[in-house]
């Protein structure tokens, strides 16, 4: 996963603002979108900017008007980027983790102390990319295996006419062959190995390929030379595929 980080910088000595967007300039997945020198005009610039247009924000804490601390607040509440602070004093150090800050760099801090901090928000943001990308649907299978007589046998669900069930077995009707393929399992068993998209249970002894049906009469379907009836039980999951087509 490739990750670039868009950054600001806030810092009312103009030396460690030059610092600091030096270091973002020279990281090859971080971006400067921004560089402040007062907590006021950071807050003007970020309102400025599309919204998630701003990843991470390097806050100096001892500032007039707003401080660091205070525009981290600000940030937090209106769900804005996370937080590194950069600062002389040590003391600042626990309430900058009240906030939620991502990490605490303190001057004079060298570009090795820096690159470190900024690894570890790139490895959060691909955390929260992860975790907001859904996952990828499975790929539905093209084939089931059927226990037939001694032996394992592959067939196509493109092959599947329809499905009959006989007691104890079901009998798999198929458009590559004349013959049947007799199987021991249940026709209910036999309904769950079936995806749901392709295949229509219509009656307590049919399961119908939906995309092999020819035409329906009353309350028949027509597959191939072989009619088949629709169960009362059926009629409702059957006529909301119809609805589909007509």
């Amino acid at each position: 996963m490739s990750t670039v980080l868009k950054c600001i910088a806030v810092d009312d000595e103009p030396l460690a603002l030059g610092l600091v967007c030096s270091f973002i300039e020279k990281t090859p997945f971080l971006e400067l979108v921004g560089r402040y020198d007062n907590g006021v005009e950071a807050l003007k610039g970020l309102h400025a900017l599309p919204p998630g247009g701003v990843d991470v924000a390097f806050l100096d804490i001892q500032m007039q008007e707003l401080n660091g601390l205070e525009l981290a607040r600000v940030l937090a509440q209106a769900g804005g980027p996370r937080v590194v602070f950069t600062t002389a004093f040590s003391q600042y150090a626990v309430e900058g983790y009240r906030v939620d800050a991502l990490d605490y760099l303190m001057k004079p801090f060298n570009y090795e102390e820096f690159l470190r901090a900024a690894g570890k928000a790139r490895t959060y943001a691909e955390r929260d990319q992860a975790a907001a990308t859904p996952a990828a649907a499975p790929p539905e299978e093209d084939s089931i295996f059927l226990k037939v007589e001694y032996q394992l046998v592959r067939v196509l669900l493109a092959d599947i006419l329809y499905v009959e069930g006989l007691k104890d077995y079901v009998k798999v009707h198929l458009k590559s062959s004349p013959r049947a393929l007799l199987s021991l399992m249940s026709l209910r068993a036999m309904e769950e190995k079936l995806p749901a998209r392709r295949f229509l249970r219509i009656h307590r002894s049919f399961i119908v390929a939906l995309d092999k049906i020819e035409a329906v009469r009353r309350l028949t379907v027509q597959i191939g030379e072989a009619t088949l009836p629709v169960g009362d039980q059926y009629k409702e999951a059957f006529g909301q595929f119809l609805s589909r087509w007509t």
